[in-house]
């Protein structure tokens, strides 16, 4: 090759690089940019997605998060993968639903830290990938994020155990979560939480304009319990925040699973008094987080930054405030199983726009690699909202599945949600107690008050919602309890984490 011959290669060569890494059409023209944009994933604890300002509460104030939504995409039905913390974020993580890997619990964790991952994924594809606050990870575990402070120090031991199906002894007390239901400055979650905030404003002043593109998830507690919020919190919505309405002999028509989330978690006589309070300092609480949520916003517009980066903000779950007679998560209903998601980056996506469909976190954690031009294992379970993202009317698959096989129950139950119907079944625990099942219209039954799995005229809906739920995880709920069941005898070979390498968590053989 000749000098002249070089020189022009080299002139091709570096009008490729020049290029823009990203086009995309916003639907009126195509857009280029030189880089692809970093993502700020913020994932809050415990957020009952009906209390947000941009989901039709008028009581709630969350001007953050509505705003976001305003310059956003909010979806209406989303769902965690499974309604307690370490499943459905260890699913979102994976991409995959809790039982493919046996997180059961809040006592299990992925087999390895090599797992493919949202941030190891993203980091094949030039990012780096960062985690400020809770994400429920054993000490020694990372995933693929570096991890900013010290907020993962888990243990797993990977046992669990079933509650005998008969035995619901009288409970006279109340858990002591709810002497926890009080005005106060401090609490393990508002320090954590104030924590987050600053490291995650230090992290993004500190970055530079020639950084690579970051993926950068800020884990909250808030607002998970205890319920303790400055007193000003609880004040704004005193006497503001109804009651749940649940009819005269509702509680009695419950599945037996949830009698024992009620038996088992010691809420079962709740005086009216304390869930007033609690819902009001819940209320309190979520406006706290917001505004958490907020000084992180202003400075990621303050550091430059805000222009090419996506934020999306969703939960690992709900919280059910007392509604149906149950608090905290554990059960399908939308108060535990729906999160809120909104994705934001008005560069690509137009503001203010919704999507009704149903879809969970494993969709979210295919959608933050396609963003990110990376490439998912073939083997995810979620599918890429992208197109969906782009165009209102695109064609989407409008299923979500949550499973939950933890702890306080008789045996597992797996919920799909698929257009307005929510199908959720119940393993038969033992050879006395047949399996349950539960089928709500939620477009005609948004409190999900009336189950209609017994009448005859919806047999043929139920049926469907079953064989599509058997299809989607590729195993009857029946034979994933006798693998829980099995797993949770065994247990890890020795606990995980605690100082350990994070490479354990091998089963007993």
């Amino acid at each position: 090759m000749n000098r002249r011959e070089f020189l022009k290669c080299a002139g091709v060569a570096a009008a490729a690089m020049a290029v823009p890494r990203v086009v995309f059409s916003t639907g009126d023209k195509p857009v280029a940019l030189s880089r692809t944009p970093s993502i700020l994933f913020i994932m809050s604890d415990e957020h009952n997605a009906s209390v947000l300002g941009c989901y039709g509460n008028t009581i709630i104030k969350t001007r953050t998060i509505d705003s976001i939504s305003r310059g956003g995409v909010t979806f209406d039905a989303c769902y965690c993968n499974s309604p307690l913390c370490v499943p459905s974020r260890q699913s979102f993580l994976s991409g995959k639903y809790p039982s493919r890997y046996g997180v059961w619990s809040n006592e299990c964790e992925l087999p390895g830290d090599s797992v493919p991952s949202v941030p190891s994924v993203l980091n094949a594809a030039g990012y780096e990938s960062f985690l400020c606050g809770k994400m429920h990870l054993a000490t020694g575990r990372s995933y693929g994020f570096t991890q900013i402070g010290s907020f993962n120090n888990g243990q797993k031991s990977g046992k669990g155990s079933r509650r005998a199906a008969g035995d619901l002894p009288p409970v006279g007390t109340l858990s002591g979560r709810f002497d926890q239901f009080h005005a106060g400055d401090d609490s393990g979650v508002l320090g954590h939480d104030r924590n987050v905030t600053d490291s995650t404003i230090t992290f993004l002043k500190e970055r530079k304009a020639g950084d690579k593109p970051f993926f950068l998830a800020v884990g909250y507690l808030a607002p998970h319990f205890p319920l303790i919020v400055p007193q000003k919190y609880w004040d704004a919505y005193k006497g503001k925040v109804p009651m749940p309405g649940i009819p005269d002999g509702y509680l009695d028509t419950l599945p037996l699973n949830y009698k024992h989330l009620r038996n088992g978690f010691q809420m079962e006589h709740v005086p009216a008094d304390i869930v007033k309070k609690g819902r009001e300092l819940y209320y309190g609480l979520t406006q706290w987080l917001d505004e958490e949520i907020g000084k992180v916003a202003a400075a990621l517009k303050e550091a430059g930054l805000a222009e090419d980066t996506v934020i999306i903000y969703t939960s690992d779950h709900g919280e059910n405030m007392g509604e149906h007679g149950l608090w905290w998560k554990n059960c399908m209903y939308d108060t535990a199983a729906r999160v809120p998601l909104i994705v934001n980056w008005p560069k690509r996506w137009k503001g203010g726009a919704r999507r009704t469909g149903a879809c969970s976190l494993v969709d979210v954690a295919k959608t933050i690699v396609d963003i990110g031009g990376g490439k998912a294992p073939a083997d995810w379970d979620g599918t890429s909202m992208c197109a969906w993202l782009d165009t209102p009317d695109a064609r989407w698959k409008d299923v979500a599945i949550s499973e939950y096989y933890a702890h306080n129950i008789a045996s597992g139950y797996v919920m799909i949600r698929k257009g307005d119907f929510k199908y959720v079944y119940h393993v038969a625990p033992d050879k006395d107690h047949p399996a349950e099942r539960e089928l709500y219209d939620v477009k005609k039954d948004p409190g999900e008050l009336r189950n209609l799995a017994a009448d005859p005229a919806c047999a043929a809906k139920m049926a469907q919602m079953h064989d599509a739920l058997v299809k989607e995880l590729r195993e009857t709920p029946d034979d994933t309890e006798k693998r829980c069941r099995a797993d949770y005898a065994k247990g890890y070979e020795e606990p995980s984490g605690g100082g350990k390498t994070g490479k354990s968590g091998k089963k007993k053989k």
